[in-house]
């Protein structure tokens, strides 16, 4: 081999391009770090994270805070049903997850003050109001960076794709950025790229390869003592190690559930991302996120509730039971959640339009309390009646549930230390 031929260029004239991997990606990272990271936080009681972005702006009226008995103009389409907890109630559209509400926290009372969906989006995946002065991380990229990996898996996964770019690492080096799986699992043939082996490459060949990379490595190792490349040889073997692992490989096959199974959850897009995420942090993820739809109903609210909860209400019931029939809900934290709600009143359009000052979240398992409605909104809901609850309280509490403390700084470009959350605390009431 000559000396001249540079690693880099080594990797590119085809030793492990058949491999069909997109290896050469970790060789961008902007910021490999030399020293490999001592992952010293302890896990909480939520060991994954399951979060459910509805876009848009969900109506709260529509979905876990109906108000029958608001003015005709407040109150919306549909009627409320009981749910299996004395006293709560939720939208008639909503009958299967009525009967998981005694697994629920809902909480009626949340509130920001960003009417704007890219911010409101940045708030909810961040826990952080916009800044122009700093782009923040996702929840999922700073669970990323403060734990190490668990099975080989992918420790932060976006189904389908990462939904926007607040979902990303922010100030954090993009080796913590999620793992997107690149097509929808209701698709049919669905396939994650970059962990199916190519045609004409098995085990055996594939572990071959890897012998021979190893060999270089060793060869470029022992020629260039550079701290930069131990840290991109991570990242290859965090790339072989997902690859070359069944386990991981499995997680992501859908294939593998019974179609009873596939029935229950609806073979639909909400009903296969969210079987999906049950299978991901089966199999050892720690924050997956996952979109479904489209909530930004300024028209027609009756029509399009009609045409995307059902779906929705159907699959999530389902996640609640699977996780909890599976032992994992306790392990588990689940979060629905959108950017905002809507406008009190319905609109000359038959819709609503923005509305930060209250909206509901929903959480489950992990650490959290069960059956139980925190905060409320005012008759009309347009405003918290009692107990507000913050992004930042929010956040605080999931990173809480985590075993993560939202207190930590983090280092910023410039070396500037960054609370992970600043000033949330967390709210004892949601704990079990």
């Amino acid at each position: 081999m000559p000396l001249n031929v540079s690693r880099r260029d080594f990797l590119h004239v085809g030793v492990v391009g058949g491999l069909g991997l997109t290896l050469a990606d970790f060789l961008r990272i902007k910021e490999a770090r030399a020293d490999l990271k001592n992952y010293a936080t302890v896990e909480g009681p939520a060991k994954s994270v399951i979060y459910i972005f509805l876009p848009g702006g969900a109506a709260h009226q529509e979905t876990f805070d109906p108000k029958p008995y608001a003015p005709v103009e407040y109150r919306g389409p549909f009627g409320p049903i009981d749910t299996n907890v004395s006293g709560v109630k939720f939208s008639e559209k909503m009958v299967k997850t009525a009967g998981v509400m005694d697994k629920l926290v809902v909480c009626n009372s949340m509130t920001h003050g960003e009417a704007a969906h890219e911010r409101g989006t940045h708030n909810m995946f961040t826990g952080y109001r916009p800044s122009p002065a700093l782009q923040f991380p996702s929840m999922g990229s700073v669970v990323s960076h403060e734990f190490g990996p668990r099975n080989y898996m992918p420790q932060y996964i976006c189904i389908p794709n990462q939904p926007n770019e607040y979902a990303g690492t922010g100030y954090l080096s993009s080796s913590y950025a999620p793992f997107s799986i690149g097509a929808d699992p209701a698709s049919g043939g669905f396939r994650v790229r970059d962990l199916t082996l190519p045609d004409g490459i098995d085990d055996d060949r594939f572990s071959r390869r890897r012998s021979m990379l190893d060999t270089v490595n060793t060869y470029f190792t022992s020629k260039e003592k550079s701290d930069s490349i131990d840290a991109v040889d991570s990242f290859y073997t965090q790339a072989y190690s997902m690859v070359s692992s069944q386990s991981v490989r499995d997680a992501f096959d859908l294939e593998k559930e019974p179609d009873a199974i596939k029935d229950q959850y609806g073979k639909n897009e909400a009903g296969m991302r969210m079987l999906l995420a049950r299978r991901l942090v089966e199999g050892g993820a720690r924050f997956v996120t996952m979109t479904y739809g489209g909530w930004d109903h300024h028209s027609n609210i009756k029509g399009a509730i009609e045409g995307q909860l059902p779906p929705f209400d159907q699959a999530f019931a389902m996640l609640i039971n699977d996780l909890e029939q599976r032992g994992l809900l306790a392990s588990t934290l689940v979060c629905v959640a959108s950017e905002f709600g809507r406008t009190p009143k319905i609109n000359n359009d038959a819709g609503r339009d923005h509305w930060p000052k209250v909206f509901s979240v929903v959480m489950a398992g992990g650490g959290l309390k069960r059956g139980v409605v925190y905060g409320t909104s005012n008759s009309t809901a347009s405003e918290p009646e009692n107990d507000p609850l913050t992004v930042e309280d929010w956040a605080t509490t999931i990173y809480h549930c985590m075993g993560i403390n939202a207190d930590k700084e983090l280092m910023s470009p410039g070396n500037r230390p960054v609370e992970i959350v600043d000033g949330g605390k967390v709210v004892p009431a949601l704990l079990a």
